[in-house]
């Protein structure tokens, strides 16, 4: 499949700090890539500098076929085929949910229908109701439709759950992953590791202004062949005992215990024991 973004060798500093010290990325279209990384380790950096909020010291940087710090006329073109859901906005209140998004239509030349739009983010039954009469996870899905009422082909998305119950994020979830499956490129940030791995088709890790590695969540780090940890209940007490063939422990396991082993798990690194390990045990929600 064909790059939506392509970067090589990005820098940027800060005075004498430098927040991004020579990235090399490709995101594909189509898919969901998340970038993970603690405060501080350049991934705000580096996604301002895709969206075109932030110039660059150096690099080649390429998005849907444009270098994102293009002005002019060609520069107001290629923002139509983006959408950006930052991680707090602010819009006027005594608008309804239909009003605004119709409002934000108007800023682009390719506007998908408001009333789909509104549907699709889960809204058609709070599309007369005022905005500041929301709860956060339905003005949440307002940003999503302010983010893609211009009909992008690539959706920035910050932090998108950010103060979500359960059952507002798994219904976000859904939301977004609906957006994938209609052809729309997205680039997630995001604290939450249970979120990378439910939503993304691949992750960048981001530490220190490098990228640590780029996988698929179920392959990070190794994680698919980390040692297992095998957890059971005996006459003595819990007991655990790490390995690389999890299967041959239980089977003999079985053959001391009489049927059913008692309280028995088994227990790979998850993608947050593996994304800690990667960052040198930093807080994930940092």
């Amino acid at each position: 499949m064909s790059s939506v973004i392509s970067v090589r060798g990005l820098k940027k500093s800060y005075g004498s700090t430098q927040a991004v010290a020579g990235i090399d990325l490709a995101i594909a279209q189509g898919e969901i890539f998340a970038l993970l990384g603690p405060n501080g380790a350049g991934k705000t950096t580096t996604v301002e500098i895709l969206e075109g909020f932030r110039t660059r010291d150096s690099g080649d940087v390429s998005v849907l076929n444009t270098d994102p710090a293009i002005k002019g006329e060609t520069g107001r073109i290629w923002r139509n085929r983006i959408g950006i859901v930052l991680q707090s906005t602010s819009d006027a209140g005594d608008l309804s949910v239909k009003e605004t998004v119709a409002h934000f239509a108007k800023y682009y030349a390719n506007p998908r229908d408001v009333d789909e739009v509104v549907n699709a983010v889960g809204l058609a039954e709070k599309s007369k109701e005022l905005i500041r009469t929301l709860s956060g996870g339905q003005r949440r899905r307002l940003d999503v439709a302010l983010g893609i009422i211009g009909s992008p082909e690539l959706l920035f998305l910050d932090e998108p759950t950010t103060g979500f119950d359960p059952e507002a994020r798994r219904a976000f979830w859904t939301l977004i992953k609906n957006l994938r499956d209609s052809g729309t490129t997205i680039v997630l940030t995001t604290h939450y590791l249970d979120e990378a791995e439910a939503l993304a088709d691949r992750v960048a890790v981001i530490n220190r202004g490098v990228i640590v590695e780029v996988s698929t969540p179920a392959l990070l780090g190794g994680r698919a062949t980390s040692l297992a940890t095998v957890s059971w209940l005996s006459e003595n007490g819990p007991q655990s005992e790490r390995t690389d063939n999890p299967t041959a422990l239980i089977k003999k396991l079985t053959e001391g215990f009489k049927g059913e082993i008692p309280e028995l798990t088994v227990k790979r690194a998850s993608l947050e024991d593996i994304y800690l390990e990667m960052i040198g045990g930093a807080d994930v929600h940092n």
